[in-house]
């Protein structure tokens, strides 16, 4: 047997863990899970030549050798249905113990799912929530697979639950899988530092092994000659967008007023015009007004030169509703009422033609077509609209077009449910129809059918994307992509863009092969930093060897919604015990008389000028809790550059401070926010003494208000009604000793409430040490 403990028979794989007849013998699979059994894996595969397959032998093998449980993780939840769906059909597990974890499936119902399945199949998020939530626990995960694992940079999911893996389970070990990693060595070892590998395996298209089941690919750029008319559409929005660029250098926002600035450039100046604001300077919010207008205008332009009239006219159709609404931006009024823009408008809706791109689509989609009945086509391009648009257009002769686009957007686009997407790839496989319009929802990793044709509607400047749209045809026969190119366009930016960044990509993968053991010594080296890290001395190997755990962890409360933030990962990578709750009051509990409210700065405003007030959320944590905080997240001196008046803040500060007795903190960030949190709940805890409870206690609060809290409490009668019980029958005693019929007379309790009263106050208790 070999290293992943299969043999070969009859062209298909036998093991004692997967179906017989299902998973092809592939040589270089085999060798692929080999590499990947014997450590921490990022596996780099062409799409279409079977990294599925490369994480189910290794998941087959070490279930079989280690027992316990695989996880296995995809970015989103139609991928997720697809791998679950593979396992199901090739791993000889019960059906019932391979489940899927997405949001569709309800918290308390995955924490039950989770002790009965051999195989886990979910998307990131849900896992990362029910970490921190502590709903489960990675112990006995004896295989974490990471699809897409390109993902995992910056603040994505992967890089949390690759953390806590390493850090719980008894017997970790990380597949990673991509087919594109990115464009240069840094971005990959970032990936495998992320995610917790310490080895690459890679395999390119040109690789011996693969070329017996992979197929050439021939790519065509096609240039196309764009009318005058629709240029001239163009030149016009472009003027606007020059006469934008000198506001913004005026207003010494940009350097320089070029209507081609790129949007690397925007991007940076809008950073540079949001420090104008924090610094209080009254012309950056002119500023970033202009700037608005010139994203929305550069929108335009890049529809008109390289998707065609008809969505440029659907794009001013939707910002002409904008401009009309009560709620529309002052950027987007000014924008629709320019002359200019309203003739570029007028031009657009009078032109009787369509974009030179589609007259060349249509005939490249016929003749394929044309070629065979089973012959398929897929057209990628970067809008919705556009893609109505084309099925409309292709929609004669044979072609069968049908429209694949994600879910519902803010734009107010219906878009496709994921049940609709999988009907779709459905009907779109059985040949019911023949061309797929899809949108960037196609690239990655869905399992859409071998396909003879793949036309790029207009270029994509992500070699990333670019490799997976590639991907959908050459893999079982030889296949053709079409790169459709609006000539003196933006489009010829983006195609040379993707082209470099491809380039360099291949050549630093190359180089990533020639310096494999070099890479892997560094990646060694930063895996071994990782185990050996331990925060405070918790976890540390006691003198037998195993893990001296402590009963007495620090313990922190968080609101759900909390969630959201950097700040409950933080606290939950470090040695502190992470509760995630449904909180009245304040974002955090840190004992029974700690709770802190955490506001970023933005946030401290926003209480004063609208929404539920600063006051009130104040008020409910100092009557709560005898040692309330609140915290305030960024730059002490962006309070009084927000443009609400300085004393107005200040006079904020003081009422919080002086009239509700809450201290303020300030942290620069998420981060700080933490550590913060994590000293005070220390100190509360383990030099105090105290305990976490989640409704508080305050001390000094008056006899009115200790009586409203009892009977407030409960049932979860809550303070209005307790008020109404108070006022109706004198004293809390009246109230625990009332039946049924007299509670039901004050106001506000219905029979409901009333009979929950009398089942707290009048059952018997069944708690104690048992």
């Amino acid at each position: 047997m070999s290293e992943t403990e299969t043999s070969a028979g009859g062209g298909y794989i036998d093991h004692e863990l997967l179906e017989g007849g299902v998973v092809e013998h592939r040589m270089y699979q085999l060798q692929l899970s080999s590499a990947a059994l014997a450590e921490p894996s990022l596996v780099v595969l062409p799409t279409g030549a079977g990294k599925t397959t490369v994480a189910l032998l290794v998941t087959a093998a070490r279930l079989n050798r280690e027992g316990g449980r695989s996880l296995f993780l995809a970015p989103t939840k139609p991928l997720v249905e697809q791998h679950a769906s593979f396992y199901r059909e090739a791993l000889d597990v019960p059906d019932d113990e391979i489940r899927v974890f997405t949001g569709d499936v309800r918290p308390d119902d995955r924490a039950d799912e989770w002790e009965g399945a051999k195989v886990v199949i979910a998307t990131p998020q849900v896992v990362e929530n029910d970490l921190i939530a502590g709903r489960i626990d990675l112990d006995d995960v004896t295989h974490l697979t990471f699809d897409e694992c390109h993902r995992a940079t910056g603040d994505y999911a992967y890089n949390y639950i690759a953390d806590k893996y390493v850090a719980e389970a008894d017997d970790p070990l990380v597949t990673g899988m991509t087919a594109s990693p990115g464009s240069d060595k840094d971005e990959i070892l970032e990936v495998c530092d992320n995610i917790g590998v310490s080895n690459v395996e890679i395999l390119t298209e040109d690789d011996p092994s693969l070329a017996e089941y992979t197929h050439e690919t021939e790519v065509d750029w096609r240039e196309v000659e764009v009318p005058e008319d629709v240029l001239e559409a163009r030149d016009l929005l472009n003027e606007v967008v020059r006469d934008r660029m000198n506001r913004l250098k005026r207003l010494g926002a940009v350097d320089k007023a070029r209507a081609d600035v790129s949007m690397k450039k925007l991007l940076s100046a809008r950073g540079d015009i949001q420090e104008m604001m924090d610094a209080g300077e009254s012309a950056g919010y002119t500023a970033m007004s202009v700037h608005a207008e010139v994203m929305k205008l550069r929108h335009a332009v890049e529809i008109v030169e390289t998707q065609g009239v008809e969505t440029l006219v659907s794009y001013f159709e939707k910002l002409e509703n904008e401009a009309r609404s009560s709620g529309g931006s002052k950027a987007v009024k000014r924008l629709m009422g320019e002359s200019k823009v309203q003739e570029a408008r007028e031009i657009a809706e009078e032109y009787d033609g369509v974009h030179p791109k589609m007259d060349v689509l249509r005939s490249l989609v016929f003749d394929e077509l044309s070629s065979g009945e089973d012959a398929r086509v897929i057209v990628f391009t970067e809008y919705r609209d556009t893609a109505s648009t084309l099925v409309d257009f292709l929609d004669a002769g044979d072609a069968r077009p049908v429209r694949f686009v994600g879910q519902a957007n803010k734009e107010g686009d219906p878009g496709l449910t994921q049940k609709q997407q999988q009907e779709v790839l459905g009907s779109f496989r059985e040949g019911e129809e023949n061309v797929l319009v899809a949108t960037s929802v196609a690239e990655e990793g869905l399992d859409i059918p071998e396909v003879d044709l793949v036309v790029f509607y207009e270029p994509v400047p992500s070699e990333i994307r670019a490799i997976q749209r590639r991907g959908r045809t050459g893999r079982e026969r030889a296949g053709r992509v079409v790169v459709l190119i609006a000539e003196d366009t933006r489009d010829e930016a983006y195609f040379w863009s993707a082209r470099r960044k491809e380039d360099r990509m291949e050549r630093e993968i190359n180089e990533l092969k020639g310096v494999e053991d070099e890479i892997n010594d560094e990646l060694d080296e930063s895996q071994r930093a990782l185990g050996e890290f331990d925060a405070d001395g918790e976890g540390a190997e006691t003198e037998n060897g195993e893990a001296d755990e402590t009963d007495d962890a620090v313990t922190v409360v968080a609101d759900q919604r909390e969630t959201k933030s950097n700040v409950v990962r933080e606290l939950d990578t470090s040695d502190i015990d992470v509760e995630l709750e449904t909180l009245d009051v304040g974002d955090y509990v840190l004992s029974d008389r700690v709770a802190v409210e955490r506001k970023s700065v933005q946030d401290f405003v926003d209480t004063l000028t609208g929404g539920r007030s600063l006051f009130e959320q104040t008020g409910d944590l100092s009557s709560s809790y005898s040692r309330p905080l609140l915290v305030l997240e960024g730059e002490r001196e962006a309070l009084y550059s927000t443009g609400v008046h300085k004393n107005a803040v200040r006079g904020a500060l003081a009422s919080v401070v002086v009239d509700y007795g809450v201290p303020v903190l300030f942290t620069a960030d998420e981060d700080e926010t933490a550590e913060t949190l994590g000293v005070v709940a220390r100190r509360e805890q383990e030099e105090s003494d105290r305990e976490v409870r989640v409704h508080g206690e305050k001390s000094s609060a008056t006899l009115t208000e200790q009586q409203e809290y009892v009977v407030s409490s409960i049932a979860d009668v809550g303070p209005v009604t307790a008020r109404a019980l108070l006022d109706e029958f004198g004293s809390v005693e009246d109230v625990m000793t009332a039946d049924e019929d007299a509670l039901r007379n004050a106001e506000g309790v219905g029979e409901k409430t009333a009979g929950r009263i009398r089942e707290v106050v009048g059952s018997g208790y069944e708690g104690g040490e048992g």
